[in-house]
């Protein structure tokens, strides 16, 4: 014991001793501190120095770990850490320089050759872990500490970095191994993968992965992917071109997640697209778009809609159809041998495209309208003519119904079929063939439904307004009306006192406003039907003062009995067809006569036989009738239309067109009183509801100056004056 501490013991001993004072122990420190023994750093460094030899050499180190981190943290402690960092910085440097210039001379096999590279990237970083773990108090206490000072980790990388892009033929060598193996995967061999993993993320680590891989990989990308985009197009089909440009986004897409950085996705993806789909839009619509839609491929369209929609060519897409649509439209159209099939056609077409916008193109909107105006475009190039067939398809499905589909089947036909009806341009044509086919189902009774009926007029009125259907409502009024009157005669005195017995007719009274013109044709019928008639004149004239009759024989028909060998019948005919020295005109005679001795039922013979009726045939009266039916319908003449027919239809359209320009012109005129004929033009088309052509304008315009209703100005013959 030194003297400090004797005396120290001697004055506490007399504090003891007095009484009433209380008892303190105290202490005090060395007056120097212990010194470190002169060779401290340099032992201690060199244990270090050894562990961290056998860490690079992968041999066992010799002290326990625990040691080894106290030796770390009495350097740190006696202010030695900023050596023992830049000592151990040093190891390391030499260390990593001397791995990576072995490499430089290593096997020219690329695969091999990464894998030596991944070994020596992997043994680098599981010696850095462990090198960490004994200096950890140094980088815990100096490298936070201290500003500009790397992380042990981070310095490892640094000087990995360094070495590596000073031997530059390593890192060429790698990367020009790894894009070998992305194209031997691209061509379908199996490669490792755990490879191309890890050595991306060291590149990744190391903060060269954009410049020493990515640029030359996309590079190589567009390369690999131009070249077979030009040769998968010429060798396979479109169903298929398509499915490998699936394939591919989807391969590219998974080596972004298994080995290829996060950013890499984004430009990849953009390469393939470019390179597959971007550059070849018009050769992969011309090399099979037509035919997949023909054939109703919706898989294949869907997946080339959402490919285009991947490169921005949706629009490229949506005109390819527009196309596609114009031009088997108007194939159909134009084919005048299927005059007869085509609105079936059409609704088959139609329902075609429906179901391909809907499930193959989801439902977009810009799809959708230039389908309508692909419609309205063909529908119209052959023109008036799918007005009148669309009229027709209609008078038929409304006379016989849809082939026994129930009402809701005829309803959603008819619904599909007012779809055709709204793209056509001349529904005033519709309208002609529409009145005068309803007018024969209603006078004739041929209506399969009057609900089916009044439906259709229902929803003509809701496409183009009551104006539309104002006439053909007025049918079913006097239809209507006729049945009061008809129950009204049948109750009055002249009925019950003046008919002729044992025949019934029925009367249609209507409103010459409302039904179709019929040419007035005159004809010798049998007494008592000319009776009847009579009679019920008298007794509707009586009643309606004022108003006059006239006879439409060429639209009645009958129910004849008649007797044959094998038995009695009921003949359904027309009047014409009963007629007994008729009078009519020949060429109707000619008609009725072939209904009646040439068509599928014979109630006269003709003599010689054949199809048509000369002037020198001869006619009996087929009394060896046969049929198995009581009640038969003989083909009756006016449920015919005949070529005659449908042209005078036609022109009594176009002559009122012609009434609705010149009500037009004058219109705009009285209210403009002086215009240009450009303007006048425009301000025509803006008006008329149906196609016209400027030659026809131009020549109402001249008429209308002619009969003076109009003059041009004497300065500019291209204005024109309303005269009041």
């Amino acid at each position: 014991m030194d003297p400090s501490t004797s005396a120290s013991a001697s004055n506490l001993a007399r504090k003891r001793s007095c009484p009433g004072q209380p008892k303190k122990l105290v202490i005090k420190p060395f007056k120097q501190k212990p010194k470190l023994p002169a060779d401290f750093e340099e032992r201690t460094w060199s244990k270090l120095k050894s562990a961290v030899a056998a860490v690079h050499a992968k041999n066992p180190v010799n002290c326990s770990m625990e040691e080894l981190y106290r030796d770390v943290e009495d350097l740190c402690l006696h202010k030695m850490a900023s050596n023992t960092y830049s000592r151990l910085q040093q190891e390391c440097d030499a260390h990593i320089c001397s791995r990576l210039q072995d490499l430089q001379d290593k096997t020219s096999n690329p695969e091999i050759f990464l894998n030596q590279m991944e070994t020596t990237w992997q043994d680098h970083c599981n010696q850095m872990l462990t090198i960490r773990s004994i200096f950890l108090f140094l980088d815990r206490t100096y490298v936070i500490q201290t500003s500009g000072v790397k992380s042990l980790w981070d310095m490892g990388l640094a000087l990995f970095r360094q070495h590596l892009e000073r031997c530059f033929r390593v890192p060429k060598k790698v990367v020009q191994g790894l894009l070998l193996l992305v194209e031997k995967e691209r061509q379908g061999e199996t490669v490792d993968r755990s490879v191309l993993k890890s050595l991306l993320r060291m590149f990744t680590s190391l903060q060269m992965y954009t410049e020493s891989f990515e640029k030359p990989f996309l590079a190589e990308t567009t390369a690999f992917y131009g070249s077979e985009g030009m040769r998968y197009l010429q060798q396979t089909d479109l169903p298929e071109y398509l499915q490998h440009c699936d394939m591919r986004l989807q391969e590219e897409n998974e080596r972004c997640s298994q080995y290829l950085d996060a950013a890499t996705r984004k430009p990849l993806v953009a390469v393939i697209e470019q390179e597959l789909l971007a550059r070849h839009v018009k050769d992969i619509i011309d090399k099979g778009f037509d035919a997949l839609v023909d054939a109703s491929r919706e898989v294949d369209l869907r997946r080339m809609y959402t490919l285009f929609a991947r490169v921005g060519q949706l629009d490229a897409l949506r005109l390819a159809l527009s196309e596609y649509v114009k031009k088997t439209g108007k194939q159909i159209i134009a084919d005048e041998e299927k005059d007869a099939e085509m609105v079936s056609i059409l609704l088959e077409f139609k329902l075609k495209l429906d179901r391909v916008q809907s499930d193959s193109f989801f439902s977009n909107e810009s799809f959708a309208n230039s389908l309508k105006d692909a419609f309205e475009n063909f529908i119209n190039f052959r023109q008036n003519r799918p007005a009148e067939l669309i009229a027709k398809f209609i008078d038929a499905k409304l006379r016989m119904g849809n082939k026994g589909a129930s009402e809701e089947e005829l309803e959603s036909l008819l619904d599909k079929v007012l779809i055709l009806f709204r793209y056509i341009q001349g529904k005033d044509v519709f309208e002609a063939f529409y009145k005068k086919d309803l007018a024969k189902r209603l006078l004739l009774n041929k209506s399969a439904s009057i609900d089916a009926e009044k439906s259709m007029i229902g929803k003509l009125k809701s496409e183009c307004g009551s104006q539309f259907t104002n006439k053909l409502e007025g049918m079913f009024k006097d239809i209507d009306l006729s049945k009061d009157i008809m129950l009204s005669f049948r109750q009055s005195a002249q009925a019950r006192s003046k008919l002729p017995t044992g025949m019934e007719m029925t009367v249609h009274v209507l409103t010459t406003g409302y039904w179709p013109t019929y040419a007035p044709m005159e004809v010798n019928l049998p007494q008592e039907i000319n009776a009847y008639q009579e009679i019920f004149k008298e007794f509707y004239l009586s009643k309606h003062q004022g108003r006059r009759l006239m006879w439409q024989n060429s639209l009645g028909h009958c129910v004849l009995k008649a007797r044959f060998k094998k038995g009695p019948k009921e003949l359904s005919v027309s009047l014409f067809q009963i007629s007994d020295a008729t009078a009519i005109e020949e060429k109707e005679l000619k008609r009725t006569l072939q209904s009646l001795a040439c068509a599928k039922v014979r109630v006269l013979t003709k003599e010689p036989k054949g199809r048509n009726v000369e002037d020198s045939d001869t006619f009996i009266f087929n009394d060896d009738f046969t049929e198995k039916l009581f009640r038969i319908k003989v083909n009756q003449i006016q449920m015919k239309e005949s070529l005659e027919e449908n042209q005078a239809t036609t022109e009594s359209v176009f002559q009122d067109r012609q009434y609705q320009i010149d009500a037009a012109i004058v219109r705009i005129m009285k209210t403009r009183k002086t215009l240009s004929h450009t303007l006048l033009i425009s301000e025509m088309y803006n008006q008329l509801k149906f196609p016209v052509k400027p030659p026809d304008l131009k020549k109402r315009i001249e008429s209308l100056i002619d009969r003076e209703y109009l003059q041009r100005d004497r300065g500019n013959p291209q204005i024109y004056e309303y005269l009041a």
